[in-house]
């Protein structure tokens, strides 16, 4: 096991780390950039160190700054947490050529699977259903337009690399696709530093479901179940659930150990998650793979026991899986809520500024993932996200019983957050039947949607 980890990252998850590493007895080092100096993370750390400016370019996305912080701070391992570098092979590799380790996929794995469309091609030759798309990256516009009415419109833009919904745009006619590139290439080169792009067939009203999996550098690896994900605006999650409701229970099945024997027989290594898209018919497509630990682990750690984090250290410090398929037991159900710093009712506009109040919810079932303490300045350079609200329960109408009045619990004062939101998706008849989609709230708009709510529609 590791001696000192730096954690590379900053908010909910820098402190989700951290607590993984008191578990294990590893010292925590956490690295924060000058707008993070008074986050929960660096105040509870056994060492905190400045690598930069608020920039992030400068700071959590520079190489030399992070690699610096863990040499100076005598760390052996470097956890990068999501988003930042924690997807990119040739950091992953720079790491290990300065003889720490990268908690997370080799940077061999990562090279495998940095490619988007090439994962795609390559999970397919290992028995994943995928959706019709482009043949190859998109060369330029012509070359786009010829693949759109090949693949037949609609069809969705998107980036090679990243996620998080930058990048992407569903379009129905050359004229769009003609102006939905340049945005798409210019958002995915401002975050990812990669404008390459591919086309996929969208299917209309679809599920987005994923499934966890987690695989030792010796081959074993298990799925964790799966999770929906359907419910986002702009293709960026804010409620997650496990079960899904949209499979039964033998597709369910299906869907988990082909995923599972897709990514171990494609050389997958460390925890994951591979996506998918659900029809109307319950035909299930790979879409992705995010080579890293997800926004929304907790809602399968709260049905399985199993610390997901713990698991990536551990399997990064060369320590077997440890448990087999037979082991994983899955039980009840979860729902996590994205709080973020949004205004729901103007299109989703991202603020900042001091929490004046914060006050966690509890009660059985429920879990809150959060860096925020009342006083705690919410800066306007980063990711919206301010927590996630957790709730298990035996079953799927009690999970929402509960989530729905931990939500009520919940204060956070000062700024505008998307608790609204929420409270209408928490008695909207399509979520509450499990028929959500992933445009449920992109179809009317979230203005409307609220309106409806307040109506009792």
């Amino acid at each position: 096991m590791f001696h000192r980890i730096l954690i590379a990252n900053r908010g909910e998850i820098a402190l989700r780390v951290l607590r993984a590493c008191r578990q294990l007895g590893v010292e925590a080092v956490v690295a924060y950039s000058e707008a993070d100096r008074d986050t929960l993370a660096v105040q509870l750390a056994d060492e905190a160190i400045c690598i930069g400016p608020a920039d992030a370019r400068r700071s959590y996305l520079s190489a030399p700054a992070v690699i610096s912080a863990a040499l100076v701070t005598g760390c052996d391992a470097i956890h990068p947490g999501y988003g930042f570098l924690s997807e990119d092979d040739g950091f992953a590799e720079v790491v290990r050529a300065h003889d720490l380790v990268f908690i997370g996929p080799p940077s061999h794995v990562l090279e495998r699977f940095a490619s988007k469309e090439a994962t795609r091609r390559l999970l397919a030759a290992h028995g994943l259903p995928t959706i019709p798309g482009s043949d190859g990256m998109l060369r330029d516009d012509a070359h786009a337009i010829a693949e759109a009415e090949r693949i037949g419109y609609p069809v969705l833009i998107k980036p090679s690399a990243g996620g998080g919904g930058k990048g992407m745009r569903m379009v129905r006619s050359q004229r769009e696709l003609e102006t939905a590139m340049k945005l798409c290439r210019s958002e995915a080169r401002a975050a990812f530093g990669d404008d390459s792009l591919y086309l996929e067939r969208w299917l209309e009203d679809n599920r987005h479901v994923e499934v966890q999996i987690a695989v030792d550098r010796y081959g074993s690896g298990v799925h964790l179940g799966e999770r929906d994900c359907s419910v986002q605006r702009r293709h960026q999650k804010i409620l997650e659930e496990s079960p899904t409701p949209a499979l039964s229970e033998t597709a369910r099945a299906e869907l988990c150990e082909k995923a599972i024997r897709a990514a171990v027989a494609a050389g997958y290594e460390n925890v994951g998650t591979l996506e998918f898209l659900v029809d109307r018919e319950g035909n299930f497509y790979f879409i992705e793979i995010n080579c890293r630990i997800q926004v929304e682990h907790p809602i399968t750690e709260m049905r399985t026991g199993i610390d997901l984090v713990a698991t990536q250290i551990r399997i990064a410090a060369g320590e077997p899986l440890g448990f087999t398929q037979s082991d994983v037991r899955q039980t009840g159900h979860a729902i996590e809520l994205r709080i973020n710093a949004e205004d729901a009712e103007n299109d989703f506009r991202p603020g900042a500024g001091v929490v004046e109040r914060y006050l966690a919810p509890g009660g059985p079932g429920i879990r809150m993932d959060s860096h925020l303490y009342s006083g705690y300045e919410v800066p306007p350079f980063y990711d919206s996200l301010l927590g996630k609200l957790i709730a298990w329960a035996p079953d799927r109408a009690t999970a929402i019983a509960r989530v729905r009045s931990a939500l009520d619990e919940l204060v956070v004062e000062g700024i505008v957050t998307n608790v609204p939101i929420h409270r209408a998706l928490l008695v909207n008849d399509a979520f509450l039947d499990g028929r959500m989609t992933t445009n449920l709230l992109d179809r009317v708009g979230s203005a409307a949607f609220l309106a409806a709510a307040a109506r009792g529609q």
